[in-house]
């Protein structure tokens, strides 16, 4: 299996080994804001921090990140969390292996939770998710929950 998954729940036991020519294209971390506050400007600090902790936590990891300025104009005009076929169409363009979407969804200032779901672009198939909870709306909690989902759900190559 190549990549078998960027973000596999450790806990379904899926097996965890890539090759060394993974190519992932990050679509960004999205922002879904259901809370009925409206979005902040530190929390958009926080949204772009985390997405530069992803990308480097995937390259640390062994991962060639894949650059997605060339569709970035159409990937954002889709909802890709409910598309996956328009991140998968996008992913192929560029030539990677994966397709990693990532969103950070704000229940509240108190609630909040980090998510990652990875498909194989050859086959369409979603080959893993994680996702963890946050309580609290600060640098720390948003970062220490990307450094979790990194270090608990990404293989190392």
């Amino acid at each position: 299996m190549r990549w078998a998954i960027a973000v596999a729940l450790v806990a379904t036991g899926l097996a965890c080994h890539a090759s060394a020519a993974d190519r992932v294209a990050s679509f960004g971390v999205l922002w879904v804001n259901t809370s009925l506050e409206p979005t902040r400007p530190d929390e958009e600090a926080r949204l772009a921090a985390v997405q530069r902790q992803l990308e480097e936590g995937l390259v640390a990891r062994g991962y060639a990140l894949v650059d997605t300025s060339p569709v970035a104009e159409r990937a954002q005009s889709f909802d890709l969390r409910s598309c996956p076929v328009c991140e998968l169409d996008l992913a192929q363009e560029l030539g990677a292996d994966f397709a990693l979407l990532a969103w950070v969804q704000k229940v509240s200032n108190l609630i909040l939770n980090i998510n990652l779901q990875v498909h194989d672009v050859a086959t369409g198939r979603l080959v893993g998710a994680g996702s963890v909870d946050i309580r609290g709306n600060t640098d720390e909690s948003w970062t220490r929950g990307m450094r979790r989902l990194i270090e608990q759900q990404i293989p190392q190559q």
